[in-house]
């Protein structure tokens, strides 16, 4: 398969939020909120690499969309540590940025991939 922009971009994100984890618990000592992020945050690339072996165009759709799902929830989770003061302005700034664009990108994918089944679907 050729390179994947949201392969790559899932993938880049999946560190820098064991990063993220990686001073949540040992420098903040918080652990409800990190593990809760790391697992959503980890779970877009997975999601993402999944899909590429998806048996039809409707399970590429549902991985993808699933995927999305994630990182709107690695958004509130991100919301929640910046907002409560374990992460600082910088941190939430550049990793929410991240996480917008996977976002954007998902978003995107999954409503041309809905329009390609509406497409074939139709006599």
């Amino acid at each position: 398969m050729k390179d994947s922009i949201v392969r790559n971009k899932s993938y880049s994100f999946a560190l820098r939020v064991i990063k993220t984890y990686k001073y949540l618990t040992q420098e903040q000592r918080e652990f409800v909120l990190s593990k809760q992020v790391l697992r959503s945050g980890t779970a877009i690339g997975a999601l993402v690499k999944e899909a590429e072996h998806a048996q039809s165009l409707a399970d590429f759709v549902n991985k993808m969309n699933i995927a999305l799902k994630e990182a709107n929830e690695t958004e509130y989770w991100l919301m929640l540590l910046k907002d409560s003061e374990y992460i600082d302005d910088q941190i939430y700034k550049s990793t929410h940025h991240d996480c917008s664009e996977l976002i954007k990108l998902l978003a995107s994918i999954v409503k041309t991939s809905k329009e390609k089944i509406e497409k074939n679907e139709k006599p």
